[in-house]
């Protein structure tokens, strides 16, 4: 009679546990399924190409090319009879410019269009924007092709200042921004010329819709100081 009990106590366990293990498998495999639907609605509503919150301020800045940020501030010293003291922003010019070389920029469109480049498709490839092209014998005299060295030897170097990406953003109210360099002390002007001329940003390049739409998206310009600056800037 014991024995019986016990075996019968011990089936009424045995199922009470098979029970249990079962419940919980069908409720986690339940909230799993909840929690991937609800994750599936989320990226649903979600679009790919623009992000529906920004934390980029609405008014691009600019960085320059050399980069020395971290070492002096904004500020570029050089010996013009001292080749080790400027081959490193040669360097860092030429590595800079490698993506705006032809073969890099042979699936770009030669745009001449004065107003913005507005795409409400992906006509592109691969489900994307075309880019307007910008090579780097744009850049003229500071293209880096004609004179290697960027004017620095000469005291006269180049800069490359580029425009900071901001999706959707319309510069200039329909004209093109310019950038105008000058001086802290007004009594000592600068001789500044800017390649592409007058130091725009072209208003085809704008907007821009995002590295996923627009893979290829470059714009720059340089500027070269046509006075000697003694190796300061």
């Amino acid at each position: 009679m014991n024995t019986m009990l016990l075996k019968s106590f011990n089936l009424i366990f045995l199922f009470l546990i098979v029970w249990i293990s079962l419940y919980y498998v069908a409720f986690y495999v339940v909230m799993t399924g909840l929690f991937a639907l609800a994750i599936y609605s989320l990226m649903k509503t979600l679009n790919p190409y623009t992000p529906d919150y920004q934390d980029r301020l609405k008014s691009p800045g600019v960085t320059l090319r050399p980069d020395v940020y971290g070492e002096k501030g904004l500020e570029i010293y050089y010996n013009i009879s001292d080749p080790d003291s400027w081959e490193r922003y040669v360097k860092t010019l030429h590595s800079f410019l490698s993506a705006y070389n032809e073969t890099a920029q042979h699936a770009n469109r030669n745009c001449t269009m004065e107003g913005y480049y507005f795409q409400k498709s992906f006509d592109a490839p691969h489900h994307t924007k075309h880019s307007c092209k910008f090579t780097q014998d744009m850049l003229q005299n500071c293209s880096g092709l004609a004179d290697s060295t960027f004017g620095f030897p000469e005291g006269s170097p180049c800069l490359i200042i580029k425009m900071n990406r901001i999706i959707n953003f319309l510069p200039g109210n329909g004209t093109a921004p310019r950038v105008n360099c000058t001086t802290l002390d007004d009594a000592s002007p600068l001789e500044v010329d800017y390649y592409p001329t007058n130091g725009t940003f072209a208003l085809h390049y704008f907007p821009y819709y995002g590295l996923k739409a627009q893979v290829c998206f470059l714009t720059m310009f340089t500027l070269t100081f046509t006075d000697t600056l003694n190796g300061r800037i």
